[in-house]
């Protein structure tokens, strides 16, 4: 096989191309909201990434296949709950279709409803600005309304296995200014 960047050239399956998007580690989210009738629903996602600083948007993207996906399009407000790595049940639970994804889970309501998970790393409260077609996902927009987070180790996905994060450096150097190291790295500007 001819060689690509130091590595094998891969076959062009869908597989394939599954496995080196995998390569690229993610948090876990579970997206809610509630439907126009009140009920809450919610479902596991990876595809979660940041898109602005100012203003605040967010965006992740569903698949037109998904169960929940006439819903969300329709929905005014969704939250995104960054799951905590012990939270793995909560990701295999919303992972799933069932009647009722909620049962005997702790949560509280958000804006516009939208269902906040106890314990999770953190929750962003999203008006849906937008939503875009992406092949065979639809991509959502959100604007963040408020947020909160806590100091919990976030529960990780890579190469189709849930992983837990570890420090690879010390924490920030005592000198050094955090928001403008972390404003470089973010914003692509380094």
């Amino acid at each position: 096989m001819p060689e690509l960047g130091g590595m094998e050239a891969i076959a062009n399956s869908d597989r394939d191309f599954r496995n080196a998007l995998g390569v690229f580690g993610t948090g876990v989210a579970v997206i809610t909201a509630r439907d126009p009738q009140g009920t809450p629903l919610g479902l596991t996602v990876n595809s979660f990434a940041a898109v602005s600083l100012l203003p605040r948007l967010v965006l992740w993207s569903q698949s037109l296949a998904s169960p929940s996906r006439t819903v969300f399009t329709v929905v005014t407000h969704f939250a995104v709950n960054v799951l905590a790595q012990d939270q793995l049940d909560l990701c295999r639970r919303f992972a799933r279709a069932g009647p009722d994804k909620f049962s005997g889970v702790a949560f509280s309501d958000g804006l516009g409803g939208a269902p906040l998970l106890a314990g999770a790393a953190a929750c962003l409260e999203c008006v849906a600005a937008a939503r875009f077609p992406g092949g065979d996902h639809v991509i959502h927009l959100g604007e963040v309304e408020r947020f909160s987070y806590s100091n919990r180790t976030p529960l990780l996905f890579v190469g189709g296995r849930y992983q837990r994060g570890l420090d690879l450096e010390p924490g920030p150097d005592p000198g050094a200014n955090p928001d403008a190291e972390l404003e470089a790295a973010w914003g692509g500007l380094a």
